[in-house]
């Protein structure tokens, strides 16, 4: 089964899934943040989707590993998704977290090296960071 990963901010989320033989990592979407539950509810329709067994989520912990105020809010919407994903029959979901540390600093020096123009970016590094959150993953498998 595939891999979903998320870049959680405050006003986006990136999206990326992986390949179903768990080598490649694809951007999918940016999810616009409209409230938590919101949010979570249309996390739960891509993996479905999908058809994932996994959320990958990016954890922002500053350089020195410690945690950051990013941090304390990504580990409540990973709360949030887990507890609506058991109350929705889907509990057997695994959530882990994948260090992200430098991920959107190397997302954008990917989409500058591919010359994409700096408002094409912002449309996109969530997406992005998504990708490098998952291929992380991915290698460790």
């Amino acid at each position: 089964m595939k891999k979903i990963a998320l870049d959680v901010g405050d006003k986006t989320i990136g999206v990326a899934v992986s390949d179903p033989l768990l080598i490649t990592a694809q951007g999918i979407t940016t999810i616009e943040r409209v409230g938590i539950r919101k949010d979570a509810g249309k996390v739960m329709d891509l993996i479905k989707e999908h058809d994932c067994d996994t959320v990958v989520i990016g954890l922002p912990k500053k350089l020195d590993g410690t945690d950051s105020i990013q941090t304390e809010k990504v580990y409540e919407f990973k709360t949030m998704l887990e507890n609506k994903m058991k109350s929705s029959g889907m509990g057997h979901i695994k959530v882990v977290f994948q260090d992200e540390r430098l991920t959107t600093v190397m997302a954008e020096k990917v989409l500058i090296e591919g010359d994409v123009r700096r408002k094409k970016r912002k449309e996109v590094i969530d997406k992005q960071a998504a990708v490098l959150i998952l291929q992380g993953y991915l290698d460790t498998l």
